[in-house]
């Protein structure tokens, strides 16, 4: 029994994604979202889990849509952020299904200020929708976690009415995750801010499920963006666990984890902390900026190894006239930064426990 007993290989939308998050905290594992920021990153992540024979979500952020949209593109009107989440949909969707494993297809934080992205995208879904059955996105995330709470509550339940006709999966964040991540600073927030309080979690979730069962909460319990050193950031994963309790309590279920909910700052957390989160109902962790650096070593090495094959176009060690070109093809030393990206995705889903969750022999 595995994953691909539950749901099909290729992007996930509807219930199929809710079927993935529910196997996923019955079995006790997460699975890993890793930002996409062109279609070899892409690539590379689905290679590493196709290797692992595990699900995995891909997810553009808004900058990193604008990216893989083409820096050269206005974004005064979130035109670029918009074009290239299509495009980045559009091409994972094309190739998803060969690396046979299920993939999430996801955007990540959506501040208030980014709202029209949004919009765009779910204008892009619906199209989609009413040619296919399905959204083109499988789930998409607003973080209002900067505006009040009842701002933040009343508008995810606008969006997710909107989203519920097509059995999209809306991620919210209540509470603020520290840190500075794709231009959103929260370097200087109220420490306090960054633990999320258990009422505050029911009255997520009494809004939305009333809703639609499809949407997940990125609760704060310390977290913090980007790679931080130890002891600079106090993490207290088993506050989920209590928030699980309070929720449970509210619907008298037997059921001890009725919440789906997802780990931000994923990068420079521990094992323990990780396994913690995971124990309590974490079904998904954000991993970027760890991601970022594992492409980067890959080409980096490359570039100091064979520096004196890279300073010109003919000539090396090995003689003034042997020809260099196999050494500075893109194809060459784009493709180091992927090994070393899928390696570093394949521990994140060691971490989270994710490996051989897709169900055949590894």
């Amino acid at each position: 029994m595995g994953v691909l007993d539950v749901v099909p290989a290729g992007v996930l939308t509807g219930d199929n994604v809710r079927k993935l998050f529910e196997y996923a905290k019955e079995n006790n594992f997460a699975i890993p979202a890793i930002n996409v920021t062109s279609s070899s990153v892409a690539n590379a992540v689905l290679e590493a889990a196709r290797d692992i024979k595990a699900p995995i979500i891909l997810q553009a952020s808004q900058g990193g849509s604008a990216y893989f949209a083409g820096k050269g593109l206005a974004n005064d009107k979130q035109q670029a952020s918009i074009i290239g989440a299509i495009a980045a949909a559009h091409h994972i969707r094309t190739v998803a299904k060969s690396y046979g494993i299920p993939v999430v297809l996801h955007t990540d934080h959506c501040a208030h200020k980014l709202l029209p992205w949004f919009d765009g995208m779910l204008e892009a879904d619906e199209a989609y929708f009413k040619e296919h059955g399905e959204p083109l996105f499988s789930s998409h995330m607003l973080d209002l976690s900067e505006e009040p709470k009842e701002e933040n509550i009343a508008t995810c339940v606008k969006y997710l009415t909107r989203m519920a006709p097509m059995g999209q999966w809306l991620e919210m964040e209540i509470g603020i995750t520290g840190g500075e991540e794709d231009g959103v600073d929260n370097t200087g927030v109220d420490n306090a801010a960054l633990y999320t309080q258990p009422e505050d979690i029911w009255e997520v979730y009494d809004a939305l499920s009333k809703v639609s069962p499809n949407f997940s909460i990125a609760a704060a319990f310390g977290n913090v963006h980007g790679v931080y050193k130890p002891g600079n950031v106090k993490l207290q994963p088993e506050l989920l666990g209590k928030h699980q309790t309070h929720v449970a309590a509210k619907l008298q279920t037997n059921n001890s984890k009725p919440l789906f909910l997802v780990f931000h700052g994923g990068s420079g957390s521990t094992k323990e902390e990780i396994a913690t989160a995971v124990s309590h109902g974490v079904v998904k962790m954000n991993v970027d900026t760890d991601t970022q650096f594992a492409y980067l070593a890959g080409i980096r090495d490359f570039v100091e190894k064979k520096k004196d094959y890279l300073k010109t176009q003919v000539g090396n060690p090995e003689g003034a006239d042997k020809p260099n070109k196999k050494y500075y093809d893109p194809r060459v030393w784009v493709r180091e930064g992927e090994k070393t990206l899928s390696e570093r995705v394949k521990e994140a889903c060691r971490d989270l426990g994710n490996v051989g969750t897709c169900g055949y022999t590894l």
